[in-house]
């Protein structure tokens, strides 16, 4: 069976490490925090926390992640016959998510140009959920964390298509301009009259960050030294091995401030519209 989140988080709940310098100090890894988050998500996935033989971890890695990532295409990491992940760090609790040239996906598509031929040949697949998994890091430490599947968390691609599209047209429509489309939102060539100078157009998306998305749902106190938050709607809770799914409630019984709690959330598409999900949440 692939890994799934329902795992993750349930090593999360026993083995938190708020500290992100606990996870580069510990295995010789890179010392960036953007990039010690990431290795925390791919240990909490991997169930490779524990692992301090960098080769085993590596097998282990290959066997959990089909994709592990490019630095500058989508996703940061996909499961071997399961989701995909993209990984965000921000360092205010009110701070946006920088998504840059890319506008947030309900779900990851392999025809999606921004993919590498690397992650579209990894594995067989065509559509994949996507985890956005999101930390709140404070200097070195992590003092909270959320995982919303893209399904519960942002609109179709019509909503963001429409708006590309229409900038595009627009500026198609300047007089005199040679618009070269792109998978930016467009390129103006010849700008000058020698035909030297162009200009590249990009967009720089940004999505509020989960615990600004759900604020109408209960959450961890912000004052917790760490915080754990997840959303998934009940489709792909249920979807879960039931294993997985009673080994995530028995944590409950030794881990007071675990709490599984039956919620609705907002479509995306139709804020008068909602659906039933499950609320995790966790507090040290």
């Amino acid at each position: 069976m692939p890994a799934n989140l329902l795992q993750a988080l349930a090593r999360i709940v026993q083995q938190p490490i708020p500290n992100l310098k606990d996870v580069t100090s510990a295995k010789n890894r890179a010392n960036s925090l953007g990039v010690s988050l990431e290795e925390y998500i791919k240990d909490a996935f991997a169930d490779t926390f524990h692992t301090s033989d960098a080769q085993a971890r590596l097998n282990k890695l290959a066997g959990t992640f089909s994709y592990l990532g490019s630095q500058n295409n989508p996703p940061d990491m996909m499961l071997r016959g399961g989701d995909a992940i993209e990984v965000k760090k921000i360092t205010a609790r009110n701070a946006d998510l920088a998504l840059n040239s890319s506008y947030p996906k309900t779900q990851l598509m392999r025809d999606n140009p921004m993919l590498t031929k690397e992650c579209r040949q990894c594995e067989w697949w065509q559509e994949k959920d996507l985890i956005y998994a999101v930390g709140l890091v404070d200097k070195s430490q992590l003092s909270a964390l959320a995982f919303v599947y893209g399904i519960d968390y942002v609109a179709s691609a019509p909503t963001y298509e429409r708006i590309k599209a229409s900038m595009s047209t627009g500026i198609a429509s300047i007089p005199e301009v040679e618009f070269a489309p792109t998978n930016e939102l467009g390129r103006v060539n010849k700008v000058d009259p020698l035909g030297n100078t162009y200009l590249r157009i990009r967009g720089m998306w940004h999505i509020s960050n989960p615990w600004r998305s759900f604020d109408y749902l209960p959450q961890p106190p912000t004052h917790a030294a760490f915080s754990l938050m997840a959303i998934i709607n009940d489709e792909k809770f249920l979807a879960f091995p039931q294993n997985d799914r009673n080994a995530l409630l028995a944590l409950t019984v030794d881990h007071p401030t675990l709490n599984i709690a039956n919620v609705v959330i907002k479509e995306p598409d139709d804020p008068s519209q909602t659906k039933s999900a499950k609320l995790i949440t966790l507090y040290l």
